[in-house]
């Protein structure tokens, strides 16, 4: 039977491989920008103050208050300071916080962005992006969120902590499941996504055990990349709804959330998606969410909500805020079925 379907690219020049951070400064000029924002979180501001030092005369200086969930107040911080250097385009260096502060940016000036990723995150190459005001995380797709240039150097990552290694590459697969099964998949989304799921399956436990192998470092960015790249490509479903209410309702941190919600939420739609999960659920014993349970504690992982300082009696007004503006999902979203998830992610216990 012939294939009918619409694929759309996102359009974004992609540098990767060791050492090509040294490419940077050429990649700022590219773009025509000649005053270029550093950001980064508080704890790489030292890194970020390396990466102005090494821009030149192109560096304006360095902004270091990204935080998670990309808080509206400190957009407005980054804005003034952005103002304030006169720059004309943004560098960030870092993870999700940060990559999501430099979209915040260009979602309301329209500056030019060049990502360092230093983390799986996967955003950025999305032109989605989830921010937080009173207490409520919303996402905004346009096409000015999408960054112009992404540096992928896997010598950047040889430092990246073992833990965050792992929930940042969880993250990344959950992006890619979630594209297996989304409303608006199409055949190419499903090669990138089996290809990421596929690396980071077989990179993370070769980062577990050796951190420092640049060879693994690699596979890992080259499978976050695709998993990022079909984020970004089709719409994502029940998993990233809860992941945006925990973390913007109860403020868990990002990746680690995403690293205990995935097997629970695939176990949740596996009836429903069987057929497109089939191949991926092959890859973790064909049982795909109690597969990447498993996966999940021989890296180890966070296992349980309540790790991240959820409480049990937070869980049903969790369950009652996921309803609201609910995302397409296979499986039908029920209140008492979701409650009913996220007591089994709360505890810790291997889904059914």
């Amino acid at each position: 039977m012939p294939y009918s379907f619409l694929y759309s690219t996102n359009p974004a020049r992609i540098v990767f491989g060791p050492g090509s951070l040294e490419q940077i400064a050429d990649e700022v000029r590219r773009l025509e920008c000649t005053r270029a924002l550093v950001l980064s979180t508080p704890f790489q501001r030292e890194d970020a103050e390396r990466l102005s030092h090494q821009l030149g005369e192109l560096g304006a200086g360095v902004f270091s208050e990204a935080a998670m969930h990309t808080p509206v107040e400190v957009t407005e911080q980054a804005m003034a300071a952005f103002a304030a250097v006169k720059a004309d385009c943004v560098v960030a260096l870092g993870g999700g916080s940060t990559i999501g502060l430099g979209k915040a940016i260009a979602y309301r000036n329209n500056a030019p962005q060049v990502v360092v990723a230093t983390t799986y995150a996967g955003s950025e190459v999305t032109p989605i992006l989830g921010q937080t005001e009173n207490g409520v995380k919303t996402t905004v797709k346009d096409a000015s969120i999408l960054p112009e240039v992404v540096i992928y150097d896997a010598e950047l990552t040889l430092g990246l902590p073992v833990s965050m290694s792992v929930t940042s590459g969880l993250n990344a697969m959950a992006h890619a499941v979630e594209g297996l099964y989304a409303k608006d998949r199409n055949p190419i989304t499903t090669l990138m996504a089996m290809e990421g799921i596929l690396s980071l399956k077989e990179a993370l436990p070769v980062i577990v055990e050796r951190p420092e192998n640049v060879e693994a470092r690699s596979k890992a960015l080259y499978g976050s990349w695709l998993c990022g790249t079909v984020l970004g490509t089709v719409g994502m479903a029940l998993h990233h709804k809860l992941c945006h209410t925990l973390g913007g309702s109860f403020n868990l941190p990002h990746a680690e959330t995403h690293a205990i919600m995935l097997a629970h939420t695939v176990a949740y739609n596996a009836r429903a998606a069987k057929d497109v999960l089939t191949p991926v659920a092959e890859l973790f014993g064909g049982e795909l969410g109690g597969g990447l349970y498993d996966f999940a504690r021989s890296l180890g992982a966070p296992l349980a909500l309540k790790e991240l300082g959820l409480t049990e009696a937070e869980l049903d007004l969790a369950a009652g805020l996921a309803m609201k503006s609910p995302y397409w999902n296979p499986q039908p979203v029920e209140q008492e079925a979701v409650r009913e998830l996220l007591q089994y992610a709360w505890s810790g216990a291997r889904p059914e």
